[in-house]
Order: C-alpha cells, then structure tokens, then sequence
C-alpha cells in the first residue's frame, strides 16, 4: 500500500537544509510534494540524469518567479488544491511577496502554513541571518558538546537543521494537518530550529535539575564522553569502538570480556573520581587490538558495543543490510525512509528533480485550466524546463 501521508499534497517553497529535508520526509511517507523553485533557476532543459542533490528525492519540480507580477496568483493557483505549504524564508519575507499565510488561508482555509526559520517569527534575533551552529549555540545546546578542556564541537548541523529544524517541521506540519481533518480549520506552524534544538535538550534539563548534570564542566558527566563505559576509544589499526555500558547488568559484562571482572578499580563504576584514571586504563586497552577483533569479541553482546562506521562502512555492516538501512536509488546510495510501517510502506518514490522540470504538468494535474498555463508560461510567471 502506498505510505501512510497518500493523498496528502504539500507545496515546498525551495531553501536548503531543514527545509529540503522535512519536504524528504514528507515525501517518503507518501504525500505529494511539489518543489517550487525560483524561475531563474532553470537553465534550459532538463539534464537526462537526476539531480545530484538526495534531499530533494520523491517530489516533482515547478518554477515560479514570486517576483513577477503574476507570480503570487501563479502559486496561489496550487495553493488552492493543497493540504499544506512549507517555506523557510525569514519572517515577512513571503508577505512581501504576497502569499504570506493570511493570503493563503483566504484561498484555501484548510491550509497548513508551516515555517522554518532559524530564530523564529518573532523575537530580537528574528531577523538576524544564522546558521546551525549558531542556533545550537543559543538554544544551550552546543556548549555541551565537547571533551574536557576542549572548545565546544559541533557535531556537523545535524541538530538544529535537522533534529530541532527539519524533524520539527515536519511533525508540526502534520499533526496540523491531522487536526484540520476534523476542525476544517487550517493554522500556521512556527517551527524555529532554536525552539526545537532546546527541545532536544529536555533530559539534560532534567539532569540539571535532579544535580545529575554539571553545565559548567564540558566532558565530566555521563553522556559527554566524560564517563569510561560512555565513550569512544581507539584500536590498534587507527579505527574506533563505542561503549555505552551504563547500567550494571552491561558494565559486568563489559569487564567480563575485558578481563577486568576480578580488579577492583573498575568496581567503582559511578565514582567519578576514577572516571579519568579508568578511562586512561581502558584506552591503553583497546589500542591492544584491531576494530573487527573488538568487534569478533562484543558485538552481539549485552556490553552495548558498536563499531565507529564511517558512511560507506555503515551502508555495508551487516545489519543495515539485512535492515534495508540504507537503499540504492539513481545509482546512488543513500538512508532508506524511517521509520518503518507494518501496512502503509514508506518508500523513495521519485528521483531527484531539476528546476521547473515539472511545471506544466504539475499546474494540470493540479486542476488548472491550460489556456492559464499557457498565458502564465507566456508571461514568465512560471517557466518549464524543455
């Protein structure tokens, strides 16, 4: 069956990051995503080969140039037939335009606007330009990643592009699309990436509160490489292992297979004045063997053990493959959807597009009338790759 978002159609104003990326989830899960892209994007025709840009995997391509005098009636015409619209410019950015959400919702009430921006629609920093780090960075995420007596590590953007952005964006949007089937009521959905980046940092509020977590001291608690059972440590060809043997029953088994289940020092798990005396033990340890001999010894053990992967090993380890973690689509490997459905498959439907590659047929099947098309082609509002 087709996945569980079918018969859902969803415009994407185009942008890059978290946009593109909650568009990829949407479209995976089976709705009908339409990229519109600036005019002055297209370039001629079409290339014979997909584009080279995964994130924009599963949805077709339309051109509109919004600056054009006919360019808002132009979008204005899909906004009319779809459940939802997603856009990531900063805040007034489509008003000036004129296709902001209360022109919008006036041609279609049902409407789910949803926005993605980095600080926001409102607040000081609102109209400030910025980028992952920055918005990690202010949400209290970012001072936390890091060793002890190190700088703070961003760790690449997936956090606020993608966890506290992209993620956000898409779930907001759904969920107002569910409650628009039974209220008829469309709404706008403020997804801002320090908004959700903060979210991601519930736990760590709790451990603060609980005095479990020390804010002021990078690389000394439990999850940030402060403890010797939570960490990653390198082996004796230059590859790496995880451990993340935090309760009892795993850190038993972790000295166990270490052959440190008799030394006392190890008993003494949660005293944090060992933790760093233990992990210099543990580190001479591991540089003893080679990844796939750590690995031949823990993996498939309760030790909570894995190997440090890079992409190309991940998409080859023999789980993802009897998963499907990872699938071949173009030519091109890439993550499979998630999560998995029992019924509603969720699938890569849909290479890579180009800009405008789409146009006309989109504007038809959308129900617009082809004399329109053609005046609106004519004009330049929108324009088709061929």
């Amino acid at each position: 069956m087709p996945g569980p978002l079918h018969g859902k159609k969803i415009i994407e104003i185009a942008g890059i990051g978290p946009g593109p990326f909650a568009a990829m989830l949407l479209a995976d899960l089976g709705a009908e995503v339409v990229r519109v892209e600036r005019a002055g994007a297209v370039r001629g025709p079409a290339p014979d080969q997909p584009h080279g840009d995964i994130l924009l995997r599963g949805r077709r391509n339309v051109a509109i140039d919004l600056k054009h005098p006919d360019g808002a009636a132009a979008l204005l015409e899909l906004v009319a037939g779809a459940d939802a619209l997603i856009e990531g410019f900063r805040p007034g950015v489509m008003e000036r335009l004129g296709v902001g959400p209360d022109v919008c919702l006036e041609r279609n009430p049902k409407l789910v606007f949803g926005r993605m921006t980095g600080w926001g629609q409102t607040g000081s920093y609102a109209q400030a330009a910025g980028h992952d780090i920055n918005y990690i960075a202010l949400a209290g995420a970012l001072a936390h990643f890091g060793r002890k007596d190190g700088p703070p590590t961003p760790p690449l953007n997936m956090v606020g592009d993608f966890g506290g952005g992209g993620m956000f964006l898409a779930l907001g949007v759904v969920a107002a699309m569910l409650e628009a089937t039974s209220s008829g009521q469309g709404q706008v959905v403020d997804t801002a990436m320090v908004d959700g980046s903060a979210v991601l940092m519930t736990m760590f509020w709790s451990f603060k509160a609980m005095g479990m977590f020390d804010e002021n001291h990078r690389g000394t608690n439990l999850l940030d490489t402060g403890a010797h059972f939570y960490d990653v440590y390198e082996c004796s060809d230059g590859a790496y292992i995880s451990l993340g043997s935090i309760e009892p029953q795993f850190y038993a088994e972790l000295r166990r297979l270490t052959g440190l289940a008799d030394d006392e020092q190890f008993a003494k798990q949660m005293d944090q004045s060992e933790w760093g005396p233990l992990k210099e033990r543990l580190t001479a340890l591991f540089l003893t063997k080679t990844r796939d001999e750590w690995c031949e010894l823990m993996e498939h053990t309760d030790v909570c053990f894995a190997p440090v992967l890079t992409m190309s090993e991940a998409a080859e380890h023999p789980h993802n493959v009897e998963r499907g973690t990872f699938v071949e689509h173009g030519g091109v490997t890439q993550p499979a959807p998630a999560p998995r459905f029992s019924r509603t498959e969720a699938t890569v439907d849909g290479l890579p597009a180009w800009p405008g590659q789409h146009t006309r047929d989109v504007f038809a099947e959308w129900g617009v009338d082809g004399t329109a098309i053609d005046s609106m082609l004519e004009s330049g509002a929108i324009k088709h790759a061929e």
